[in-house]
């Protein structure tokens, strides 16, 4: 008898992970974490924005981030300079370097890419059309970047930018919130029409990835734009600056901010707004309620991006420690890439 029941044993032993690697490959909730195990995550942006940065600076950071194995990392947009052109061949570069690191690598799109390209400097192009051709480059399915692509859950066109996944229980999602007022207003030629099925899509989407965290019972919520969108009056120039309790002005930012307000006050749980945009590093709670009261659960983290003041190539990323069952579940580290680091003169 135990002769017959260990091949047995062993058979049906050898079925059951078969299956479970099975509905891992296909299950879109990658990079595949098991619930509320402990995983590390890298975050840049508003990079590269040099030949220099493109050539050697991103490169060492890249390198540097696939030292330090990371379960996924994130670009929160802007991957040139404002005042360089917009041609072609600038997403297929974006693209292969996303390509070089190791783990699946999200980005969601800043202004610089696409609603800034109208300008003169920037070669006078349809913006329109710069968004089109960045989206068929950098998502053109619903997998991610990266040496280690993975399927993930996507917007319905033509919001395919809108991405969505969870790993060790946290929920992730990037949503396309750009600087310049959104594309709202201002700058050489913004479309209204544009902002407004763009930001209604958007919001939804924020909405359904909470109604999703409720339902899997998330440990917390991790969201992506580009955009500063401004909490008050303590942000730098770059951002608009508004009444922390109301809101306004009713800008481009106005109606996300209103959305992401509520849900973050109702998911109660620690939520996470990621941005880049005014290229200055920061953790703070600028989040109040309508009768100014600060929601704690809430951070807003900036990645430091371009830095041209202090070097050209200095450019680094931060290191997330994400702990699902812990109590804020996430903890950052900067990382200063030491194959850029910026000369300190002699005193």
């Amino acid at each position: 008898m135990r002769r017959l029941l260990l091949p047995l044993l062993a058979a049906l032993l050898a079925a059951s992970l078969t299956a479970g690697l099975a509905t891992a490959d296909s299950d879109r909730d990658d990079p595949r974490r098991p619930h509320g195990a402990a995983y590390a995550i890298g975050l840049w942006g508003d990079l590269p924005y040099s030949e220099e940065q493109r050539a050697t600076g991103v490169p060492n950071l890249i390198e540097d981030m696939n030292r330090q194995r990371l379960a996924f990392t994130i670009h929160d947009g802007d991957i040139k300079a404002g005042g360089e052109r917009c041609d072609d061949a600038v997403y297929p570069g974006f693209r292969d370097l996303l390509d070089r690191l190791r783990s699946p690598a999200f980005y969601t799109p800043g202004d610089n890419e696409w609603t800034d390209c109208d300008r003169p400097a920037a070669g006078g192009f349809a913006s329109g059309e710069r968004l089109d051709l960045l989206r068929r480059t950098l998502f053109p399915d619903d997998r991610t970047r990266g040496r280690r692509a993975v399927r993930v859950e996507q917007q319905a066109a033509p919001y395919v930018e809108n991405r969505r996944w969870e790993a060790g229980g946290v929920s992730y999602a990037t949503l396309h919130v750009v600087g310049s007022d959104n594309n709202r207003s201002g700058d050489v030629s913004p479309d209204p029409a544009e902002y407004a099925a763009r930001n209604a899509a958007t919001n939804a989407w924020l909405r359904g990835t909470f109604a999703r965290a409720r339902e899997r019972r998330s440990a917390a919520v991790f969201l992506t734009i580009q955009a500063n969108p401004g909490f008050d009056a303590a942000d730098p120039t770059r951002a608009p600056v508004r009444d922390p309790r109301t809101l306004e002005p009713r800008d481009g930012f106005f109606d996300f901010l209103v959305a992401l307000r509520e849900e973050a006050a109702a998911f109660r749980r620690p939520v996470v707004l990621l941005h880049g945009d005014s290229h200055y590093f920061r953790i703070d709670k600028p989040l109040l309620d309508a009768q100014g009261r600060r929601l704690e659960n809430f951070t807003r983290v900036e990645t430091p991006g371009d830095n041209a003041q202090a070097g050209n190539n200095d450019v680094g990323w931060l290191k997330v420690l994400v702990e699902p069952r812990s109590r804020e579940v996430f903890a950052l580290q900067p990382q200063i890439v030491p194959a850029n680091r910026v000369a300190v003169p002699a005193p």
